[in-house]
């Protein structure tokens, strides 16, 4: 068959598509040359999560503070005063529904990244369960930057011994991680805390740290020298991970991501 009778054969085929089936040809066409659903915000159930036409969509790129926590209100605010009543436009990334049959999607209002802002207001930490996608350098950035103004859960701590507490070790193998005291003096850990990008979150003990302390994710009994994780089977992620240290006071002491 020549080429210009194989062009006719196809666009014939295509007529005979679209006047069987219209509506699945034209869906199936935007879907194709359009990435985005466009939706109406309808209100906000908490910081990273809002209903759009009827279905619950999760924020990717972030998690913000659960109910109870320092600036779950504000990042929930954030969202109903810019966002409800908005057209907006959804991308997803590699997987459409999380567990809870969320949708999971990136928001844009007016082509600005509304889950970007949210990093950058302080209101959420970057969180890329998943494995980091094209996206991730610009949350990264954001989040780094958000230390550098000092916004809200990027508020650094004031503490004497918040210059003193260093990452020496995070293995992912061994699910441990090991911090170490760069001061001449003892410092006061209890009711300091350790979080991953999700909310698996590690409090501590009435504890002081003198040189080093490890913090292993299992169970086990904690000594001097050596702290369990417990209730979890992991916590640091081969697919990319952060930790972020804070004071009694919830103010960040120390950010590492990997």
């Amino acid at each position: 068959m020549k080429k210009q009778e194989k062009k006719i054969l196809i666009f014939l085929l295509l007529l005979i598509l679209i006047a069987i089936d219209y509506p699945f040809v034209d869906k199936a066409l935007r879907n194709f040359f359009v990435d985005y659903e466009v939706g109406i915000v309808e209100r906000a159930i908490d910081g990273d999560t809002i209903v759009v036409n009827g279905s619950n969509v999760r924020l990717l790129g972030i998690n913000t503070p659960e109910k109870g926590e320092k600036y779950y209100e504000e990042a929930k605010s954030f969202l109903e005063e810019n966002i409800k009543g908005e057209l907006i436009k959804l991308k997803k990334n590699k997987e459409d529904k999380d567990l809870y049959g969320r949708k999971l999607r990136y928001i844009f209002l007016n082509d600005e990244n509304v889950n970007l802002r949210l990093v950058k207001e302080g209101f959420a930490n970057i969180y890329f369960p998943s494995g980091k996608d094209r996206y991730y350098p610009e949350f990264k950035e954001a989040w780094e930057n958000c230390i550098i103004n000092n916004n809200n859960l990027c508020e650094k701590s004031s503490d004497k011994c918040a210059l003193c507490v260093k990452l020496a070790e995070l293995s992912i193998d061994t699910q441990e991680i090991t911090l170490s005291n760069s001061c001449n003096f003892s410092c006061n850990l209890e009711d300091w805390s350790i979080k991953d990008e999700g909310r698996k979150r590690f409090v501590f003990p009435k504890i002081s740290l003198e040189d080093e302390i490890t913090i292993k994710v299992g169970e086990g009994n904690n000594t001097k020298d050596l702290l369990f994780w417990k209730g979890e089977k992991y916590v640091w992620t081969k697919t990319g991970d952060s930790l972020f240290i804070r004071d009694s006071n919830g103010k960040l002491v120390l950010f590492h991501t990997y």
